[in-house]
Formats: structure tokens, C-alpha cells, sequence
């Protein structure tokens, strides 16, 4: 089955949702050209949730996603916070920011009862969701209202869970990907591989629509994948230089320069394994380093850094996100890049 025909849309097309650099107006964009726009959720809070759901559906009547994340919140940990500022301290010196001032919270939330009450008020038609899947409590809801359900899987074990919790389509979300890696059953960066690899294995033993992610960034790379056997195409990194996105200056630098040539796996700017160009602070602390907390606590203690940095025309220490391939990164409207990405502007 095409994701067209299962999600109602005109192009087998996905706007990839992407927290911190997008609201709802790239969702709406995409959405009014055929395809499904997606609204990243994970750092709303209910009333901000609510505000951009009556902005996004003021202004289309089109399928759209809403994206949560799964995670597991971890235990606070004194020692480790204690460490990462350890780490970090050069740095707090060098920019004057007093660190006891700099707060512990994470500032990414999981899927919960009280996000699901805002949903129910809109109803949207798909809700897809990172590192797993809430509660059968909670999925129940979505189905409830005809919601569709997706989730990320980049491994077979991922895929085969997912499959048997009853989603309706699959995420193949490649190691070229930008952002943060979905992975759920195990964070053994050994198993993730590329979207190329994963496609047709997961093709071959789930029954749902496996829709591929990563380093897609043309029609000819979503030809490629759906010739694999994919149902359609999810593209983060090509939508960034929209107008539509709210992506920061420094990041559109990076974005058109050589830079994005070399990206990484980097766990600095949350604790949770994503995939950004490389700056100074991955340079010199290593993109994966130890001594940064579990996903989401390392962003507390980072932030400040980034604000001061970008305040004076620096991404040094900001998180760069970008899949392998920022080839297809364009300034133009997001309804003509969708159309594009689709063959249709060719």
C-alpha cells in the first residue's frame, strides 16, 4: 500500500518533523502541496501544543502528523550532572556564564494523558511517534478518533516490535539521518545501518507500509526507495532552508557551506545519539563523549553555550542537525520542494 492511499494525501511524501527548527507553518506548506506535513510536539507544552493545532488547522484542511517522543525520562544524577559541567567548564569560563545558575531540566517530554486530551480535541489523522510507542492506553485513544499510528524502527527487531503493536506504517529510518537516531531496543550504535540496507529487509518481513528515512534528498532518491519497496518517503534535512522553517541563521550557514559535507552521530546537545555537522565543541570533545548525561538531561548545561555562541553570530556550540545528505538543501517554498521531491517539477 502507498502512504497516498493510506494517509489520505496526493504525493508519497513526508515533511520528517523537526523539533526546534520548524512550527506549523512548514506542516502547513506541505500539507496544502499534497504531501504530509508534520508538526514536531516533543518540546510543547500542552498549551503550546494547543496553540500551534489551532494555527495548523486554521489554515489547512489536509491530512497532517503530530510527533511525540517515547522516551523513558531518566533519574536525575547528581554525579553525572556534576561531571558534564565538569566537562563543560572551560567553556562556561570562556563565555562568563556562572554555571550555578544554569538549570538541571531536560526540556523534552514523553507522550502523555494530558498531550492526548489536547489531541482529542483536533483529532489529527496521523500521530507517529520516536524511541518506540506510549502506552496501549494511550494508542488506544488515537485509534479512537481514526487516528493513524507510525513509529520509527531502525533495525528488523524494532520493526518486527512495532509491527505486533499494531501500527499502521513503519518509519526505516537509515544511519544517514539527521537528527536523532529512533532506536528503542537497544542504543548499540553497531546495529544501525543505512537506508539502503534497511529498506528492502524490513520490506521483506513486516506486512505494514515501511516508509524510508534518510539521506533522501531529491525525487531520484525517493524513485530509488519505493523501488526498494517503500511506500513513500520521509525528508527532514532538504526542508531546512525553506523560508517556512524556522531553522537559526548559523545553522543555514553551516547548511550551504562545505561543512555539511561531514556530519556525526554526536550525543553533546541531549545525551541521545543525533546526527549534526561538525563544530567546535564536537571537535573538541569528541562527538560522543562519556561524561554527557542520558538523553534529554545534557541540554540543560549546553544551552547557555549555544545562546551566548549564537548571539555572536557563532554555531559552535548549537546543534547543527543534518542527515549524510544536505544536497537537496534549497531556499525555496516548501510546496514547491515537496512537489520536487515527488518528480513533479522536473
Amino acid at each position: 500500500m502507498t502512504i497516498q492511499t493510506l494517509f489520505g494525501i496526493d504525493l508519497p511524501i513526508i515533511q520528517a518533523p523537526m523539533a526546534g527548527v520548524q512550527g506549523y507553518e512548514l506542516a502547513v506548506t506541505v500539507s496544502n502541496a499534497g504531501g504530509l506535513g508534520s508538526l514536531p510536539c516533543a518540546m510543547l507544552s500542552p498549551e503550546g501544543l494547543r496553540e500551534e493545532l489551532l494555527a495548523l488547522t486554521s489554515q489547512t484542511s489536509r491530512p497532517y502528523n503530530v510527533n511525540f517522543f517515547c522516551h523513558t525520562p531518566p533519574e536525575p544524577d547528581a554525579e553525572a550532572e556534576r561531571q558534564w559541567r565538569k566537562t563543560l567548564a572551560p567553556y562556561f569560563e570562556e563565555f562568563g556564564i556562572d554555571a550555578s545558575t544554569i538549570s538541571s531540566q531536560g526540556g523534552r517530554a514523553p507522550f502523555s494523558a494530558e498531550m492526548a486530551d489536547v489531541l482529542a480535541e483536533f483529532k489529527p489523522p496521523v500521530v507517529s511517534f520516536h524511541f518506540g510507542l506510549p502506552a496501549p492506553e494511550l494508542m488506544d485513544r488515537i485509534r479512537g478518533w481514526g487516528g493513524k499510528i507510525l513509529s520509527t524502527a531502525t533495525t528488523m527487531d524494532e520493526a518486527l516490535w512495532l509491527e505486533a503493536q499494531g501500527v499502521d506504517a513503519i518509519i526505516a529510518q537509515g544511519l544517514e539521518a539527521g537528527g536523532h537516531r529512533g532506536f528503542f531496543l537497544s542504543n548499540d550504535l553497531n546495529t544501525q545501518i543505512g537506508t539502503f540496507a534497511l529498506i528492502p529487509q524490513l520490506v521483506d518481513v513486516v506486512k505494514v507500509p515501511v516508509i524510508a528515512a534518510g539521506g533522501i534528498a531529491d525525487a531520484q532518491g525517493v524513485q530509488a526507495a519505493m523501488a526498494l519497496g517503500a511506500g513513500g518517503a520521509q525528508i527532514g534535512t532538504a526542508y531546512l532552508l525553506c523560508p517556512e522553517a524556522q531553522t537559526k541563521p548559523v545553522h543555514r550557514v553551516a547548511l550551504k557551506s562545505k561543512a555539511s559535507r561531514v556530519t556525526a552521530l554526536t550525543n553533546l546537545f541531549s545525551g541521545g545519539a543525533a546526527r549534526g555537522i561538525i563544530n567546535r565543541v564536537m571537535r573538541e570533545l569528541g562527538p560522543m563523549n562519556g561524561t554527557a548525561p542520558a538523553f534529554p538531561l545534557a541540554s540543560a548545561a549546553i544551552a547557555p553555550l549555544r545562546a551566548k555562541a549564537e548571539s555572536e553570530g557563532s554555531g559552535d556550540f548549537s546543534p547543527l542537525w543534518s542527515g549524510q545528505n544536505a544536497s537537496g538543501c534549497k531556499e525555496v517554498s516548501a510546496a514547491n520542494l515537496t512537489r520536487e521531491l515527488a518528480g513533479m517539477d522536473e
